[in-house]
């Protein structure tokens, strides 16, 4: 056998991409067998707390974006968080640091995860009473996601997409925007039961837009490819 015609999950991704996937699948791993065996949830330790919390560390604004939510009320494992936000990741991550380049992509990457943290941080300093200060937990890589989002639409803006259910493409730059709207519509709204962090995910799509702005007055935008 030619070991140059390997082929796979391991060749086919860029590295970036493909490192963020296995951690995250590695932590939420972990997390569910230290909570099954344990009894220990990580997400106390490494989830995102409330700044004025008993439990916040500064670590968390780094380990939240790894995590993800591991088991439902009913104990039974969830997967659906991990599974879409690694999809996505799949999906766009693979494109945007082909374009970029490995080291602009995790700045892009690490950045955006930051700016969801803190954007959340801000949500519940003007919204949480001091009750709830120690309930403040949101973990996830979704804020990060929605950035990667933002730059697939902004290089790729009229690149069709599909939703599914929705037989017809939509361009991504629609699909951004229309994102967008829904996390905002969501965020304000602040249903009954809803415990996405939407605000989280639209300071993701900010500081992303911001630094692709940067970028691009830097001629940066296209890293290793500059235009």
């Amino acid at each position: 056998m030619n070991s140059n015609n390997r082929s796979g999950f391991a060749n086919t991704l860029p590295p970036v991409t493909k490192n963020i996937i296995i951690i995250n699948v590695i932590v939420w791993l972990a997390c569910i067998f230290m909570e099954k065996t344990k009894g220990i949830e990580l997400a106390n330790f490494l989830g995102l707390h409330y700044f004025q919390s008993d439990g916040f560390m500064l670590h968390q604004f780094i380990t939240y974006m790894f995590m993800h939510a591991t088991l439902n009320i009913n104990g039974n494992i969830e997967i659906m968080h991990i599974l879409f936000n690694m999809f996505a990741v799949y999906m766009f991550g693979r494109v945007v640091e082909t374009v970029w380049g490995s080291k602009q992509f995790l700045v892009y990457y690490m950045v955006t995860g930051l700016g969801a943290g803190l954007m959340q941080e801000l949500v519940w300093f003007l919204t949480l009473s001091p009750a709830y200060y120690g309930y403040a937990i949101t973990v996830g890589a979704s804020g990060a996601v929605f950035g990667i989002l933002l730059a697939f639409g902004v290089m790729f803006p009229n690149a069709p997409l599909y939703l599914m259910f929705i037989p017809v493409p939509i361009k991504a730059k629609y699909m951004v925007i229309g994102y967008g709207l829904i996390e905002l519509f969501a965020g304000v709204a602040n249903f009954s039961g809803d415990n996405v962090a939407h605000f989280a995910h639209l300071g993701g799509m900010l500081f992303g837009l911001i630094l692709i702005i940067y970028w691009r007055k830097k001629g940066k935008l296209y890293g290793r490819h500059t235009r």
